[in-house]
This record gives structure tokens, C-alpha cells and sequence, in this order.
């Protein structure tokens, strides 16, 4: 599996969080928590550059320790220390540090009472149990809860920098268009559509679905496809003929809303629609 310089500093955030949530030594909580910025900060593919045999850059706050643990984690995805400080904790302590609102001081609060997921957050704050905790008053109850709803109900979101770094190889993997919200350049991104010109759409379906950091199909057909890559995010692929690129790049690059607008007009226009574009009879008038 490809690990990219997101997936090191996922790994040294998370080591942080645990640290603090263990109440470690200040000065090396914060020793990682610089280092999954600066590794984040790169242009630099850390992994590929460790693959080719090289050496690793001086890059600042980060020595031969964590230095070596990036080579752990460009090897394997994780590092010892991780799996270390994970098993001290119960597995769900790692979806509520993720929650917007919830350092590890809360998340100590929370521990501490025994409300260690997300589902255990929900219960607790439907019984009225979260104010009384350290930290947690009638406001934070009510945002923290509201994210945890939120969370519980739909899919992870990945910053747009963060996407790029699984985007875009997979794109040049595949010969494809990004198309969908990444291509729209949103903050966040819920999922990636890729789009693949060919006459072939089945051998397509099958490269997109070999990919080694497909971690769980999701569905598969002759002309589409569904995974999940081991990041957690949902790759979704389109393959259509040359003659529909087109029409389908605008279709799957716009929002719900810009594509039902759109629909209307060619409707209001007595123009047949297809599946991506405006049409006349046989000739297409407008993408």
C-alpha cells in the first residue's frame, strides 16, 4: 500500500492526542504534534523519496527518533508506538478524538465516565449525563453533540490538500478525470469521482478495482465502479465513450443543485435529456 505524507502525520497527530490523553511529558506531545505539521506541510512524497533509497531531508523539530519512525511508517502505514498506545485505550477513543470540539482534555472527561465511542457520546448526552463532566457545559454540550450526530450519520470528510495526495495518484493510475467536489475545490471532500474515457469500460472497472489501495469494493458493474481506499475515503469511477466526456464532466463535476438547475433550463427549452447532458434528437446541443 502507497502511504502518503498524510498518512505520516495522521499517525504522529494521533500519537500525540494518545500521549496527552496519557498525560505524557508535555514537551513530547508537542514534539509530535510539530512533526505531523511540518511532514503535512510538504510537497516532498516522503515514502516515494525513501523507496528510491534516498535519505530523508533535515526537515525542522524532527531528528533521528522521529526521523526513524517515518521510515516505520513509510514502510508499514503505522509504527509501534501507535499500536502501543492504542491498545491502553478502548478502540473508540480514537473516533472522539477525531470530533471537532473534543481535545484530549474532554476526552479524559469522557474516559474517566466511561463514554469511550460515539455511540456511548450520543447516549450520554441524550441522558442529560455530559454537563456535569469536566469541561463540558450546556453550550459545548450542545455542539459537541450536534458533531457527534453529525459524525454518526454521515461519511468522514477529508480536507482538500489531504485528498489530493490519494486523488490524484489514482488519477494518473487510471487515466482519469477528477471530477466531483475535489474538482470544484471545496474545503472538504466526502468522496472522489473519477471519470475514465474508453471502449473498453470493463477492463477499466477491473485496473480501477486492482488498485493496491482499494481496501473494500463496494459495488461493481460493467461501466462503474465503488471502492473504499484504506484512508477511509469512497472512490467513485464513471467509464463513458469519448463522445459523452463531455456532458459527463459537467454533469459529475457539478453540485446536485447546479445539475437539477441545469436539467430545468434544457427542460423549460422542450430539449431531451440523457444521462449527463442536454440533447436534440441525435445531436447534442449543449453539456
Amino acid at each position: 500500500m502507497q502511504v502518503h505524507n498524510a498518512d505520516i502525520a495522521a499517525v504522529f497527530e494521533e500519537i500525540a492526542d494518545l500521549l496527552e490523553l496519557g498525560d505524557a511529558n508535555p514537551f513530547r506531545v508537542r514534539a509530535y504534534r510539530n512533526a505531523a505539521r511540518v511532514v503535512s506541510g510538504l510537497s516532498l512524497d516522503l515514502a516515494a523519496r525513501l523507496a528510491e533509497g534516498a535519505e530523508l531531508p533535515k526537515l525542522p523539530g524532527i531528528g533521528a527518533d522521529l526521523g526513524g519512525k517515518i521510515h516505520e511508517i513509510a514502510a508499514s502505514g503505522s509504527c509501534k508506538l501507535l499500536a502501543q498506545l492504542r491498545s491502553k485505550f478502548p478502540s473508540g477513543i480514537t473516533e472522539l478524538l477525531r470530533l471537532p470540539g473534543l481535545g484530549p482534555k474532554r476526552v479524559r472527561a469522557l474516559h474517566d465516565a466511561r463514554i469511550d465511542s460515539l455511540e456511548d457520546l450520543r447516549r450520554a448526552a441524550r441522558a442529560g449525563k455530559l454537563p456535569a463532566l469536566p469541561g463540558f457545559g450546556e453550550k459545548t454540550t450542545q455542539r459537541i453533540t450536534h458533531a457527534a450526530e453529525a459524525q454518526l450519520g454521515t461519511v468522514r470528510r477529508f480536507k482538500l490538500a489531504v485528498a489530493a495526495q490519494y486523488a490524484e495518484p489514482l488519477a494518473k493510475y487510471l487515466g482519469a478525470t477528477v471530477a466531483g467536489s475535489y474538482r470544484r475545490m471545496k474545503d472538504t471532500v466526502g468522496d472522489l469521482d473519477f471519470l475514465v474515457v474508453s471502449g473498453e469500460p470493463e477492463k477499466a472497472v477491473e485496473r480501477f478495482v486492482r488498485y493496491a489501495e482499494v481496501k473494500e469494493v463496494l459495488a461493481r458493474g460493467t461501466t462503474r465502479s465503488s471502492a473504499r481506499l484504506a484512508c477511509g475515503i469512497q472512490a467513485d469511477l464513471r467509464v463513458v465513450p469519448p463522445q459523452s466526456f463531455g456532458a459527463a464532466l459537467h454533469y459529475f463535476t457539478g453540485s446536485k443543485s447546479h445539475n437539477i438547475a441545469v436539467r430545468k433550463l434544457g427542460i423549460a427549452r422542450g430539449l431531451k435529456i440523457n444521462e449527463y447532458g442536454v440533447w436534440r434528437g441525435e445531436k447534442r446541443i449543449a453539456g
